[in-house]
């Protein structure tokens, strides 16, 4: 560059905010390929999160519990409401449903392992069950999607419980993908589709439209599993208050709530970026709806979508929920995303952390994939092990947590427990901003 005339300093070239790198990037790929993208995970993009919550401790005001010494239950019962053989789990972090097709078998298998160490429960995604998973899940629950791919009445009655899934927080209102080079012999029959053959899964059930339909659906699957079995619905977060009323009035034993930052096999990336809401914001109103039908508790919450750590399991609990589920943290456990594939990681244009085309079936690490010989790559037993040990962390952080706030179960923390440090986060939480006994918009306050 030349010196600018008569000593003039330069000036620092400033990137748009709104035409950024990446935004520009994806305009030139749009541009060259003429398709939208797909890809797998869920939302990149910041939104109020549980990292904006902090735990208000005890100490002169609130009574402790000592450390490991003096016990914090985290037992759950799910379908307490009408099935004859409600779940009991010994940890309230369930495994999502994630399907055979989108994941590898050995992958399945290693979710249906860690859960049953764990004392937890893991889900079947679209698809079918298969042998090994069912093997090895003490506790399996079915899902029941719109596809109806692989349904049938007899996994129906091996399943401990069955989820009817409405909508899915990575894509609320939109349906499942999976890419011809996944669909193998296997799972071809499994699906009972053509081999190779991109598969797009329907947006809503065919036979049923309305929650007074679906009731007559629940009626159905309980008389095919003779009323044992708790049916629970999952709902993406979108509309939580009124979803979650409709599902407890259609008889649902359990609502399943997944926010924007759940995941997915693959979908558009703009349904992932820009449609429903944060998990965050999702909570209170599923809550809100159940203690206004007088059923919180009765029907329990299950709430997925982002969930990391103890500490965002202790959040969950507080703000009203008797569970959680994860999905993308259960694969990272397992070894997604792992740094020892690096070098492969980058032959296919990207980097450890930041893969996401898992639709594309090429995963180094053997986990989104349907590759013999990368699938090979993940032993269930170890796979297992591995998520048994986070599971089990998770656990103790919440425990301890809950342990600092004066409670001997996880389920007795409640709103009172926490702040929030942004207006943002206050507003979704209703809890009060730290410092302060003021969230935005709570009753009896004015601006």
């Amino acid at each position: 560059m030349k010196d600018l005339p008569n000593g003039a300093p330069r000036t620092v070239p400033i990137q748009s905010a709104t035409f950024s790198n990446p935004v520009n990037a994806e305009i030139r790929r749009a541009a060259a390929t003429g398709i939208y993208d797909i890809r797998g995970g869920g939302a990149k993009r910041k939104v109020p999160h549980f990292d904006d919550l902090l735990f208000l401790g005890a100490s002169i005001s609130r009574y402790p519990l000592e450390g490991y010494r003096e016990a914090c239950d985290t037992s759950v019962t799910l379908g307490t409401r009408y099935a004859k053989t409600p779940i009991k789990l010994d940890i309230p972090i369930t495994i999502a449903g994630m399907s055979f097709g989108a994941l590898s078998g050995p992958a399945k298998e290693a979710l249906g392992r860690g859960a049953t160490l764990a004392g937890t429960s893991t889900t079947t995604g679209d698809g079918g069950m298969t042998q090994e998973e069912r093997g090895h899940s003490k506790t399996l629950v079915y899902q029941y999607l719109p596809s109806r791919y692989g349904m049938n009445p007899d996994d129906l009655r091996k399943a401990d419980a069955i989820e009817i899934v409405v909508g899915q927080g990575a894509k609320p209102g939109g349906g499942g993908m999976l890419l011809g080079q996944k669909i193998t012999d296997r799972v071809a029959q499994m699906r009972n589709l053509p081999k190779g053959i991109d598969q797009r899964s329907a947006c809503r059930h065919p036979d049923w439209t309305g929650p007074d339909d679906l009731e007559i659906k629940i009626l159905e699957l309980r008389e095919i599993t003779g009323w044992k079995v708790p049916i629970y619905i999952k709902i993406g977060g979108a509309r939580p208050y009124f979803d979650t009323t409709l599902a407890v009035k259609a008889g649902a034993d359990v609502v399943v709530l997944d926010g924007m930052q759940g995941g997915t096999a693959a979908t558009q990336d703009v349904f992932i970026e820009h449609v429903g809401m944060p998990t965050l914001a999702c909570i209170r109103e599923a809550v809100r709806a159940l203690e206004d039908l007088g059923m919180h508790r009765e029907v329990q919450l299950i709430v997925s979508g982002g969930i990391r750590t103890g500490a965002d399991v202790a959040k969950c609990m507080a703000l009203g929920a008797d569970a959680v589920s994860i999905g993308t943290a259960a694969l990272i456990a397992l070894g997604d995303n792992d740094p020892k594939w690096e070098d492969e990681y980058q032959k296919l244009g990207t980097t450890a952390g930041a893969y996401d085309d898992w639709h594309e079936g090429n995963d180094p690490a053997g986990i989104s994939t349907q590759d013999p010989e990368l699938a090979s790559r993940l032993d269930p037993v170890e796979g297992g092990r591995r998520l048994n040990n986070y599971l089990k962390v998770m656990t103790l952080e919440a425990q301890t947590i809950a342990r600092a706030c004066g409670k001997n179960k996880l389920h007795n923390l409640e709103p009172e427990d926490l702040c929030a440090l942004t207006m943002e986060a206050a507003a979704m939480a209703k809890v009060p901003l730290a410092g302060t006994d003021w969230w935005p918009g709570k009753p009896g306050t004015t601006f």
